[in-house]
């Protein structure tokens, strides 16, 4: 299965990229939403992790644009952000996020265990 990170944080980037992949996950990784949106269109994943503060197109704009796309608006996106308050949460997903989790709140073994969770929901 594949996974898409959007994520600035390069250090988290890199570790999830990392436990995904010895997880045995093809992951692609982008580094801010832009970037992010484009390889979502390319590349079909199953899953996209979402931070919420990004580069040039924030969270928000992506998830909007990613559930208004036909072939996108089916793969579900797990927000993981450092924004916890309950604006953010509410809003994002009330664009359609599956799921919402605060970093600083969780380990990344947890983080990856919600991630397979999703993805056993939705494909098993």
């Amino acid at each position: 299965m594949k996974i898409l990170i959007i994520e600035d944080d390069k250090f988290l980037r890199d570790l999830m990229t990392q436990k995904l992949a010895n997880d045995g996950f093809t992951v692609e990784a982008a580094v801010d939403g832009e970037e992010g949106l484009k390889a979502a269109m390319e590349g079909a994943p199953d899953l996209i992790v979402l931070d919420l503060i990004l580069p040039r197109v924030d969270g928000f704009g992506v998830l909007e644009k990613i559930k208004g796309v036909e072939k996108l608006s089916h793969v579900p996106v797990f927000v993981l952000s450092n924004l916890g308050q309950k604006e953010d949460v509410t809003r994002a997903l009330s664009l359609g996020a599956e799921d919402f989790l605060i970093k600083s709140n969780f380990t990344l073994g947890e983080i990856v265990e919600k991630i397979k969770a999703i993805l056993n929901k939705k494909y098993l």
